[in-house]
């Protein structure tokens, strides 16, 4: 083929291939946003773990780069959204029966709001992470506490205040605004204690879990 007639065919060619390309391009991203159904028992992390292996592997990616446990990451998200990938804050109403805006921007599994969602991407330099994605949301979790820690000195242990700092920020936080929330402090607590069971939870069923995964090259499985 003469150079002239590659170029000339390049160029018809050239609109349909970008087409192609970018409605594959929407299909793989449409595939890789697709929303989990909320697992059947949200308060036994093994079994939200059996219904979905690959979160445990998320789940212990975020702990292993940033370092907040498994349970409570967990815990963090049963208590944000139930586990619900498009979770919002419900709607205002106006005049008490008109539905009008939502108080926050928060959304998906972590109910991060939009600011610091930005700085996440901005960060850890995942600037194609989305909110209503597992793997996304633990990591900002485990990304989260790890400022806060570096931040506030919050152990990563702690659920109680991290969450305390999660829910008000750490200008909020260092201000002390979750004295006057006596609800944020029950919560919190629940947390806490939903953080234990998980971690009670966990210690039956993980090395089950290594090993039906990836991690069954570990000395311990049999």
């Amino acid at each position: 083929m003469a150079a002239g007639t590659r170029i000339a065919f390049a160029e018809r060619a050239g609109p349909s291939l970008r087409a192609a390309i970018a409605v594959v391009g929407g299909v793989l991203l449409a595939a890789g946003c697709a929303h989990h159904p909320q697992p059947q028992d949200i308060d036994d992390v093994c079994a939200v773990f059996e219904e979905y292996p690959q979160w445990y592997d998320y789940a212990r990616a975020s702990e292993e780069r940033w370092g907040t446990p498994i349970p409570i990451q967990m815990a963090f998200i049963h208590q944000e959204s139930a586990f619900v990938a498009d979770a919002r804050p419900p709607r205002d109403r106006l005049l008490g029966i008109i539905p009008w805006r939502r108080p926050s921007s928060a959304f998906g599994y972590a109910q991060a709001q939009d600011p610091v969602w930005s700085e996440y991407q901005e960060e850890s330099a995942h600037w194609d992470a989305h909110r209503t994605r597992m793997r996304d949301a633990l990591d900002f979790v485990g990304w989260y506490n790890h400022r806060t820690h570096e931040r506030l000195g919050i152990a990563l242990d702690d659920p109680r205040r991290l969450y305390l700092a999660y829910h008000e920020g750490h200008g909020g936080y260092r201000r002390g605004t979750y004295r006057q929330k006596p609800l944020l402090q029950r919560v919190a607590r629940n947390i806490e204690r939903r953080a234990e069971r998980f971690a009670s939870q966990l210690e039956a069923c993980e090395d089950e879990l290594r090993c039906a995964r990836w991690y069954q090259f570990w000395p311990f499985c049999r």
